[in-house]
Order: C-alpha cells, then sequence, then structure tokens
C-alpha cells in the first residue's frame, strides 16, 4: 500500500530489514531485488583510512533474496557507535555506584561469560532452577548450549590463561557427563508400580 503511494510520486520504498519488529526474521522477499550499493563516506576520507575501510559485501551466486546481510558500518560509524556505547555505560555505572553497589560487580568477564552459559545448560538439564519454579527440561537447548561451549573451546584455543581453560574445560565436562545422564534416564522406561491385587471384589 505505502509501495503504490510513493510509486505515484516518482519514488519506491521498500522495507529490506532481515528482521520484524517482533525479531522475527522476515520470510517475504522484495518484489525487486537490487544488488546492495556501498553506503556513501559520512566523512572525508584520506588514503590511509580508505585502506583501512571494510570492502563491500557481495552476495554469492544463488543466494536468496531474505537472507542477503546488509554492508557492514564504516570505520568511522563504528569508532562513533563505539564511543556513544563507552559513554551510555560511563553514565551507567555512575548512577550504580550512587546506589551503593560496584560497577565492577556487573563487568562481564571471560569466566562470567562462560558460568552463564554453564548454569544456563544446567537449568536446561533440569538439574539447575530459579528460586520459586520448578524445574523444566529443554534437551535440544542443553545440547545447543553445551556446544557452543565447545566451539568457543576450539576458537579460543591457545588464548586463555590457564584459569580461564581450566574453567572451561571443568565445565564442558560437567555438562557432557550431566547430559549424558540426563538423556539415558529420558530414555529408560518408566518402572512398572507395585503390583496391585483386585480388592474391591
Amino acid at each position: 500500500m505505502a509501495e503504490k503511494r510513493h510509486e505515484q510520486s516518482g519514488f519506491k520504498v521498500t522495507d529490506r530489514r532481515l528482521f520484524t519488529a517482533e525479531g522475527e526474521l522476515r520470510v517475504e522477499v522484495p518484489d525487486e531485488v537490487e544488488a546492495p550499493k556501498a553506503a556513501a563516506p559520512t566523512v572525508p576520507q584520506d588514503a590511509s583510512s580508505a585502506e583501512k575501510a571494510p570492502a563491500p559485501v557481495v552476495p554469492e551466486v544463488g543466494a536468496t533474496p531474505d537472507r542477503d546481510i546488509p554492508p557492514p558500518p564504516t570505520s568511522a560509524e563504528q569508532e562513533a557507535q563505539a564511543a556513544a556505547y563507552r559513554q551510555s555505560s560511563k553514565d551507567l555505572d555512575a548512577q550504580v555506584e550512587l546506589s551503593g553497589q560496584s560497577a565492577k560487580d556487573f563487568e562481564i568477564t571471560f569466566e562470567r561469560f562462560l558460568a552463564s552459559l554453564y548454569m544456563t545448560a544446567m537449568m536446561q538439564l533440569g538439574l539447575m532452577r530459579q528460586q520459586g519454579a520448578q524445574p523444566q527440561v529443554d534437551i535440544i537447548g542443553a545440547r545447543q548450549t553445551t556446544d557452543t561451549l565447545s566451539l568457543i573451546a576450539e576458537k579460543t584455543k591457545g588464548n586463555l590463561t590457564s584459569a580461564e581453560e581450566n574453567f572451561l574445560q571443568n565445565s564442558l565436562y560437567e555438562l557432557r557427563m550431566a547430559y549424558v545422564e540426563v538423556t539415558n534416564a529420558l530414555a529408560r522406561p518408566p518402572q512398572a508400580g507395585p503390583a496391585t491385587g483386585t480388592s474391591g471384589r
């Protein structure tokens, strides 16, 4: 509807966002697919900054239009956004400190990141639960979270401190062992209850 109105005025607006307002991946294919164009630079670039600029993303032959990824932001855009993010974080830290807590308690470290994945997987296995909630088993989710830790171990090999490496390997060992125990328990046939007589006759 909006597209038709704009066509009368000489231009067409096409929604090329990858996700809907609800955060779901869009499946509809735009009527007209154009090759992505490199974004025009927002600031003048000298020779040194031009060399650092990322190359535009060229879609692969046979790629579906709704899966095309837009070109990455320019170096200048990334730097400006990173500076704005740091400033927002600094403002939030100041508010946390005023409330009497330490902002360092909320900083993410690699070990805290691993611990959050470990606890997520344990909750998905039904071995941990939030206070006041019933344990729930999500065996596929637990496998995916465990595989995520395994992927992190592979990709960070040789780049971790000994403490980080030990934490990661211990977490993986415990999760894999717990996963095997839970899946074996789920695969076991239910135990027959005690035999009951024909009472009441």
